[in-house]
């Protein structure tokens, strides 16, 4: 029911019994804790995606570095055997397709084939003839153009690649994957320009890759964890700095409101001892003496009374209204129901629907239902309305009021309009409480009033 304060005699409500303390409470600290504990899962879960995004490109920038470099002590292994093992046994008669000193190579070289260390072993001359190779049926036939690069080979820096074997020369190599293919340039003793080329298993070069990766990944990201360990610190304090501010600053705002709230009291006690009670009693005297006067003085004592009794519930009305809805005892949708009876009362068609999914914490409700109050005053004082709706509901996981009206409006632009105190009175309400609060308004088209409460907005009591 809404406080009401009587219309004769008595005192009104002391202060004190209608504002005790407010302590903080557990569920108050909770959730304090619960945000500081939230902020470093943000910064946590952020650092986390940091960590990967970094940890990725770096993880496969060292596996290429880890690859080349494999793929460079391949080369390097292929240019000492072709230096050591090979160029020594490299004969004319060989050259010519001899097959005594064709055979020696064979048994040099039986030791890399056998293991599985070098899958293919071509020699070729520079016209792209294959001269030996471990494959018999190759030698003799010609492919060509030489497929490696002829500058680099002659330099004796050799070329390898790991691919695919797909050329005419590798019908033999097609179905084995990939290989590390190598061409180093040598020139025997016969003073001839050759090439020596062998196909290695991958598994040589992805092992030492991943050796390699192995051996800077870890150093790497414990350097990362680190650093992120190293920033959790000052980020934990700076939350709960934040969140200290928060507090201090909500409790500020509390003071503020329960001082305006206790303000009010004070004016509406004031006018019901003082003032209400004198005008009533001089109510009370004139209706007397119209009792007693002429016909003359009883019209003019009349109609006196009659103003002072105007003035007298007018009063009272203000007194009543300075006094918040019991929001506890009625709800919000009656308290809200309430409000707007006045606007009922005055004829103007009012509707008031709340959606069933809000759910507000007492201080949520006391923010909604005072920024109602103002704007139905001011819809009662300026807008010349004859229809307003109210409706309080969920949007994107805020609750948002919307209060709209067709009365005169005003144009929104620029700052409110002369006299509309109460349209800032609004703003402060909802400030206060953590929510936005906008207005939109064109001239004879009306007013829409639209209170934004944010999940996580820190609300002050009302």
């Amino acid at each position: 029911m809404r406080r009401t304060l009587p219309h004769g005699g008595g005192t009104a409500p002391e202060v004190e019994t209608l504002f005790p303390s407010w302590p903080v409470t557990a569920s108050e600290s909770l959730s304090r804790h619960s945000e500081v504990r939230a902020a470093i899962a943000r910064f946590l879960l952020a650092g986390l995606v940091v960590l990967l995004v970094t940890a990725v490109p770096a993880a496969w920038w060292i596996r290429v570095v880890a690859e080349e470099h494999a793929v460079d002590h391949v080369l390097r292994t292929t240019q000492r055997l072709t230096s050591y093992a090979v160029a020594p046994l490299i004969t004319d008669d060989l050259l010519s397709g001899g097959t005594a000193d064709a055979a020696q190579l064979d048994q040099r070289l039986r030791p890399w084939l056998q293991d599985g260390t070098i899958h293919r072993i071509k020699i070729w001359d520079e016209d792209g003839t294959i001269l030996y190779s471990d494959e018999r049926s190759l030698v003799g036939q010609n492919f060509g153009p030489p497929p490696w690069d002829a500058d680099l080979v002659a330099q004796g820096q050799g070329v390898a690649t790991i691919e695919h074997q797909e050329g005419t020369e590798n019908t033999h190599e097609s179905r084995a994957g990939q290989l590390v293919e190598v061409y180093v340039g040598f020139v025997p003793a016969s003073g001839e320009q050759l090439v020596f080329e062998a196909y290695y298993d991958d598994a040589i070069v992805r092992e030492e890759e991943r050796s390699v990766l192995l051996g800077m990944a870890p150093a790497l990201l414990l350097t990362l964890v680190l650093f992120q360990l190293a920033q959790l610190g000052p980020a934990v304090r700076l939350a709960r700095r934040i969140q200290d501010q928060r507090a201090a600053r909500a409790r500020l705002l509390q003071h503020a409101v329960d001082a305006a709230e206790l303000e009010r009291v004070r004016v509406a006690r004031d006018l019901h001892d003082d003032v209400i009670q004198d005008l009533a009693g001089l109510s009370y005297a004139l209706e007397a003496q119209e009792m007693q006067a002429g016909p003359e003085q009883r019209g003019v004592l009349g109609r006196t009374r009659s103003i002072l009794q105007g003035s007298l519930r007018t009063l009272r009305g203000i007194t009543t209204a300075l006094y918040s809805p019991d929001l506890l005892t009625l709800g919000l949708p009656k308290a809200m129901a309430n409000l707007a009876e006045p606007l009922v009362q005055r004829g103007v068609d009012t509707a008031v629907q709340i959606d069933p999914a809000v759910f507000l914490t007492p201080e949520q409700e006391g923010m909604f239902l005072k920024v109602a109050r103002e704007a139905f005053a001011n819809i009662s004082k300026h807008a010349h309305a004859s229809t307003v709706t109210v409706h309080l509901g969920v949007v994107h996981g805020a609750t948002v009021m919307t209060i709209s009206d067709d009365g005169t409006g005003f144009d929104d632009s620029g700052s409110s309009p002369e006299g509309h105190l109460g349209l800032r009175i609004m703003r402060d309400i909802a400030d206060a409480a953590g929510a936005e609060l906008s207005i939109r308004s064109r001239p004879g088209v009306g007013t829409t009033v639209l209170t934004t409460l944010p999940h996580d907005a820190v609300t002050v009591r009302f």
